[in-house]
């Protein structure tokens, strides 16, 4: 099965080597059809820490590094 890539925007760099990436999706209502936009947050591994708050990045699943980290932030 591939990897999912993922692209969003850092919202926190508080932890050591893990960056917190906001990821936005757009979809059609199915009955409204409005469109809606829902986020969703996940928490990439940052090996070198070179992500800062408010950078667009791309995030690959990966095996787990931590209970809550499966995602790693790939380069641009």
């Amino acid at each position: 099965m591939p990897k999912r890539i993922l692209q969003g925007t850092v919202t926190s760099t508080a932890n050591a080597q893990t960056v917190t990436v906001s990821v936005e999706r757009r979809f059609k209502h199915p009955v409204l059809q409005k469109t809606i936009k829902k986020s969703k947050k996940y928490r990439a591994h940052d090996e070198g820490g070179q992500y800062s708050i408010g950078d667009k990045v791309r995030i690959i699943e990966c095996a787990p590094k931590s209970k809550t980290k499966r995602w790693e932030v790939i380069a641009q």
